[in-house]
């Protein structure tokens, strides 16, 4: 199942010709995964402070196949790949319309706050994952 987020480019997202600069996907992309584990009632801040884990990015694999540009109106898919208990793929996109402009495989690591690997709570890979548990 693929989560969307929309968005519209801002001039601030842009460089002197109107194109989205080209970091500024990866920005899109992480409010793109942010509002997935959201959406899967996955609260961010209460699995810090309840288990002390966070997730963070250790991969990112990306393609640039057209330029967005200022005023666009874009959608960010999010769909998972795979998931263990301590990493999580993602596939995503940025479209403009039918046009997909960007694609990204993100791989994301739990992390505990001393930075050593840890490993999600059973229920939060149910909800993350449900088709796997």
């Amino acid at each position: 199942m693929s989560h969307e987020l929309k968005l519209r480019v801002y001039y601030e997202d842009t460089d002197l010709a109107g194109i989205v600069y080209y970091a500024n996907y990866l920005k899109f992309i992480e409010r793109g995964r942010s509002e997935w584990v959201r959406s899967l009632g996955v609260d961010q801040v209460a699995l810090k402070r309840n288990h002390g884990i966070v997730f963070a990015v250790r991969r990112v694999e990306a393609d640039y196949l057209k330029p967005a540009k200022f005023d666009d109106e874009l959608r960010v898919t999010t769909e998972l790949l795979t998931e263990t208990g301590a990493r999580i793929v993602v596939e995503q996109a940025v479209w403009r319309g039918d046009d997909k402009l960007f694609t990204a495989t993100v791989t994301l690591v739990c992390l505990t706050e001393t930075g050593a690997a840890g490993r999600l709570p059973a229920e939060i890979r149910a909800r993350i994952a449900p088709k796997l548990h």
